[in-house]
Parts: C-alpha cells; sequence; structure tokens
C-alpha cells in the first residue's frame, strides 16, 4: 500500500488530505525511497495557503515536501543499481517535492548516504535546514570575540546556530516565544534566552548583553521583531537575515541612511549569496551531514505521523513547535 499526503486547492491545514496513491515509479536517472522521514518547513505552510511570496505556487494537485530520507527500494534506468538497499537522503527541489508520502520519487544525482551514526530525522534536517546554517555560518565568519543575537532561536535553523556560534567561543543569547522555547534554547547552550512574547524584551535583551552591545544578528523573523533585535548592534555590526516568519511577513530592512547613521551592514545571507558559495548546495549539504556525524549540529526534532501533515502544518504556523519539525511514514498505521 501506497500512500501520500496530497493537496488539490490552496488554503487551511485542512487542505492536507491522507489518501492512498498509486506506487510512484522512477524514470531514467532517478530512484524511488520508501520514506523515513520527510522535513516539513515554514515555507511548506505559505505556499500551502496560496500566498505569493516571490516563489511560484505549485501546479495543484501535488504532494508536499523537498526533503525526504528513507531507504532506495527501486531504480529507474541508468542509475547503478548498488543503490537499491541504501540509506539516503535527498533534497527533491521546489519544483518536485513529493516528500509528504510512504514512497518519494529522487533524482540519483541528489543522494547522500547518511552517514553511520546519524539517525533519519537528523539527516532529513541536516539537507535543508543544515545546509542553510552551514553557508549562514560561512558568511557570519563569527570567532569568540563575537558577542551574538539569534532570533526564533528555538527553531530548527536557530538551536544549530546558537549550537554553532558557542563552539565558535562566542557569548550567544537567544530570543524565543514562551518559557518552554527559552527554557530549549538555554539547553542548546546560550548564555542568555529572552522571551520576546512578553512585553519590554527589549530592555530584557539588553541586559541579558550585560550592557554590550550585540557584532552579530542572526535574524530570521524579519519585522518589528527583528528589528529590535538588529538594534542592539553596535558599531560595526552585522545584521544577517535569512526569514520572516513573524506575522508581519517580511524581511527586517534598513535603508543606506540608517545603516550609515548606526555604522552596521545588514545582508540577505539565503537566495544567491547562499548558492554563490564555493561548491554549491551540494557542498554545503555534505558539510551539514559531516558535522551531524561529528556531534557537532544535535538538532532538536519534533515528530508527527504523516497522516497528521495538517497537524505538523498547524503547530508550526501557530508557532507550538520546537526545533525541526518532521513526518515520519512507520509511526501510521495503515490498514
Amino acid at each position: 500500500m501506497y500512500y501520500a499526503v496530497r493537496q488539490h486547492v490552496f488554503g487551511s491545514p485542512q487542505t492536507l488530505v491522507y489518501e492512498e496513491v498509486d506506487p510512484p515509479s522512477p524514470g531514467p536517472g532517478e530512484v524511488r525511497l520508501a520514506v523515513t522521514a520527510a522535513g516539513v518547513h515554514l515555507m511548506d505552510t505559505v505556499l500551502r495557503a496560496g500566498r505569493e511570496t516571490g516563489m511560484a505556487l505549485p501546479r495543484l494537485p501535488m504532494t508536499p515536501g523537498r526533503e525526504a530520507a528513507g531507504l532506495v527500494d527501486a531504480v529507474g534506468a541508468g542509475v547503478d543499481a548498488s543503490w537499491l538497499g541504501a540509506r539516503v537522503v535527498a533534497y527533491l527541489g521546489h519544483e518536485r517535492s513529493g516528500g509528504y508520502a510512504t514512497h518519494a520519487v529522487a533524482f540519483a544525482d541528489a543522494l547522500h548516504r547518511v552517514p553511520d551514526g546519524v539517525d533519519d530525522a537528523t539527516a532529513v534536517t541536516m539537507i535543508g535546514t543544515g545546509r542553510t546554517v552551514v553557508g549562514v555560518l560561512e558568511q557570519a565568519a563569527l570567532s569568540a570575540g563575537d558577542v551574538v543575537v539569534v532570533t526564533a532561536a528555538a527553531g530548527g535553523m536557530g538551536t544549530l546556530l546558537v549550537q554553532a556560534a558557542r563552539q565558535a567561543g562566542a557569548r550567544v543569547v537567544g530570543l524565543a516565544g514562551g518559557r518552554l522555547k527559552t527554557g530549549a534554547v538555554l539547553e542548546q547552550g546560550a548564555d542568555g534566552a529572552v522571551d520576546y512574547a512578553l512585553a519590554g524584551w527589549e530592555r530584557r535583551l539588553g541586559a541579558a548583553l550585560r550592557g554590550e552591545p550585540a557584532t552579530v544578528v542572526f535574524d530570521g523573523v524579519g519585522g518589528s521583531l527583528g528589528r529590535g533585535a538588529a538594534e542592539s548592534l553596535g558599531p560595526g555590526g552585522k545584521h544577517l537575515y535569512y526569514g520572516w516568519a513573524s506575522d508581519e511577513g517580511h524581511f527586517t530592512t534598513f535603508t543606506e541612511a540608517e545603516l550609515e547613521k548606526y555604522g552596521i551592514t545588514s545582508h540577505m545571507v539565503v537566495g544567491p549569496s547562499l548558492f554563490a558559495l564555493p561548491g554549491g548546495v551540494r557542498r554545503l549539504e555534505e558539510t551539514a551531514l559531516a558535522r551531524a556525524a561529528e556531534g557537532l549540529f544535535r538538532p532538536l526534532v519534533q515528530s508527527f505521523p504523516l497522516s497528521r501533515a495538517a497537524k505538523a502544518h498547524l503547530a508550526l504556523e501557530s508557532r507550538a513547535t520546537v526545533g525541526k519539525v518532521v513526518l515520519r511514514p512507520e509511526t501510521d498505521s495503515r490498514p
């Protein structure tokens, strides 16, 4: 039996329907995976709702999911048969998707063998979220002298950025919403955690920074929250932005006059700047998987059964999740 989460119309999480489907067949240069873990992104929820973001909306009906890990159980023409039975992870791509399923098709040249000691949920975290974190860190060039503020610090990217900043010897303060999330930030090694769901959080951020200005702000929230975090920077500080998870739905930006006034720089560290890094995204994926194998990246993962994809989307949209959200087909009981 083959199952997938299908979307026939744009709208609420309830538009995601768990259905029995025909078995997918790999074409030339492709393989089929028996999926064990599929990554879920906030962007998945945006596309599901049909909101325009500059990214092309998917053609419906479709199966979401751009990241999948699992076992290769079929290969297409021209694919080395040695892939059969391999435990792999792959970024399926924005246009292809299909990861929210018991079986998914991937290009063979997108596959990575999962390193020993790395579980499938960690592997699927590394292939999308992890690779972005590696690229952001390379552009940040952190040092032991840095004072770092991480927004959305209890999220999939945020937890890894906190870990990496501490490993670089930097002092780190994480921003997150709610006591559960600030507790998770501290568990990742942050020197301080501030709840920005409470009024006056900017003052508490200043106290957590011990009166020192931040030198680097990682901004995955955007909007006024991202702006408030960026205003903790001192002259020469770097505002590195990569997301807009706030309800305002836009990046934090500064005018040239503001940048000159504050003496800071502000750069978007995803998109073209990420893809232009040496070795491309495949090298970033390899690096993220290697860091996980070495124990340097230890992602927090919140799992949902595949059949509860709508619940996962609702939880992610309502900011009720901690760490990376992953769907697990094997946790479903199917007829």
